[in-house]
């Protein structure tokens, strides 16, 4: 048996273990949650909140099947009380954290963007071209 297999010593460190691949993953979800954030801000400035109300019904209904977390449905709740500030918003659902991560990956946002406009911000992503939350008001 080698030595550090034999030390039994816990690493106070975390080993990540994510590849190229979660990262690039990752980086799609969250350009997605871009432009679904965007949408949102948006459609809120236009005195729309359809949108809103279908996210929150999600939120509930995901809470009340058990299919969400309590700490999760506090999250994305708190965000959502924060579309009044489009800024603060946008940079909630897009912030760069393992939790938000994590959370991204099982999104609350179902049938906000269509097929197309998801695609479309993939490609303007990879073009480098996203729109700015300051052209919207």
């Amino acid at each position: 048996m080698f030595n550090r297999q034999q030390s039994g010593r816990k690493r106070s460190y975390q080993v990540r273990k994510t590849g190229v691949k979660d990262e690039n993953i990752d980086r799609q979800i969250t350009v997605i949650h871009s432009a679904i954030a965007l949408k949102l801000v948006s459609a809120n400035l236009k005195g729309d909140d359809a949108y809103i109300k279908q996210v929150l019904a999600v939120l509930e209904q995901r809470r009340d099947e058990g299919r969400m977390g309590y700490g999760a449905f506090l999250t994305w709740w708190s965000i959502m009380e924060l579309i009044d500030q489009p800024d603060v918003f946008v940079a909630a659902i897009v912030e760069d954290s393992p939790r938000m991560r994590k959370l991204r990956r099982r999104t609350p946002f179902v049938g906000i963007l269509t097929e197309e406009e998801r695609q479309n911000a993939l490609e303007q992503d990879s073009l480098g071209n996203l729109p700015d939350l300051k052209t919207l008001y």
